[in-house]
């Protein structure tokens, strides 16, 4: 199945359009070149070139660690077990600081859900077996429910309560199979606020009324208010916490490191020179998945602009990262944990 292209707007993962676009897209690595064979390609070709190599470094590179593994793992079981739930049905909050990797998870496990749904049903192309959301700051119910009729594609009207838009989107949701809901920036819902009880209360009335596995993200969501008093209470007892946290040095770790320099597109890069960097990157990044992504990236980009071809440590120190990472005492004072 191929898509059109899209307008920049209607790439998000927010719209369905969005979604579609990030399951589909498959996009190959520019081929490694020798300087002879660069030198061939003469100054447009070059250009070009470079620049197909600098937007294969600026997309954000998925690797499978232990945390999506497990996620999607748990994801996929829950689903398994919600088939026959009429009500009461099981989801999943994944939870932990900025730069973890929650989001990429969430994602990667909806994924995989639309991905054997479609391999199970080929020919249904009226399916819409993932929604994908994020819960806008001060959100209120009517704010939910918008965010989901957005995705849909379905109108928003001034004139349109609330009811209306819920009974829209459950129409349009049964009607589509949808079988998994991902709800992103949890974090941005506070019980202790009557907006923040409204919400959660509207996402469980989501959730009894379409027929779908949710799952959560949000930072720390284990230390807010959401697992809290009597609406806490049945969110702790129906949903499984997954805690995504700063990756130690270990195996692990360096065989990040390897595989993000596997996919480097450089003409002079020397294999290795990121594992022998491993512990360096760790303690630059402090362990950070996300600051290790902007790093690496940011210094192949360096690397074809600047013409070296190459990245040293020098090359990644001239990165600048997230306050998280580049200060240390904010992770000791609580800023990341």
């Amino acid at each position: 199945m191929t898509t059109s292209p899209l307008p920049e707007t209607e790439r998000h993962l927010t719209t369905l359009d969005g979604w579609r676009r990030f399951i589909e897209e498959s996009p190959l690595a520019p081929p490694r070149l020798t300087d002879g064979e660069y030198e061939t390609l003469g100054e447009a070709g070059q250009a070009a070139f470079d620049e197909a190599r600098l937007d294969h470094h600026a997309r954000l590179l998925v690797v499978h660690t232990s945390v999506i593994r497990h996620t999607v793992t748990c994801g996929r079981r829950l689903v398994l077990l919600n088939r026959h739930a009429i009500s009461a049905r099981r989801g999943l909050i994944v939870s932990g600081a900025a730069g973890t990797g929650k989001t990429i998870a969430i994602t990667q496990l909806g994924r995989a859900h639309e991905l054997l749904d479609r391999a199970r049903h080929p020919t249904a192309a009226d399916r819409i077996p993932v929604i994908y959301i994020t819960v806008p700051p001060a959100a209120t119910p009517r704010m939910i429910a918008a965010e989901f009729a957005r995705f849909l594609g379905l109108p928003v009207m001034a004139r349109m309560n609330i009811t209306d838009l819920i009974e829209a989107v459950v129409g349009v949701c049964t009607d589509a199979r949808t079988g998994m809901v991902l709800v992103d920036e949890l974090h941005n819902v506070s019980l202790a606020t009557r907006h923040g009880a409204e919400v959660a209360d509207t996402l469980k009335y989501f959730s009894e009324r379409i027929p779908a596995t949710f799952i959560y993200a949000g930072i720390d969501i284990e230390r807010s208010t959401l697992l809290t008093g009597t609406r806490g209470a049945q969110i702790a007892g129906r949903f499984t916490l997954i805690p995504t946290r700063s990756f130690p040095y270990n195996s692990e770790w360096r065989g990040l490191v390897a595989t993000m320099e596997g996919t480097l597109c450089l003409q002079r890069h020397k294999p290795n020179t990121l594992t022998r960097l491993d512990r360096y990157l760790h303690d630059r990044t402090g362990g950070m998945i996300g600051a290790l992504s902007h790093q690496v990236r940011g210094a192949a980009m360096d690397a074809i602009l600047d013409g070296s071809e190459r990245i040293t440590k020098a090359g990644l120190e001239a990165v600048p990262l997230d306050v998280a990472a580049e200060a240390p005492e904010f992770r000791s004072a609580g800023g990341v944990r």
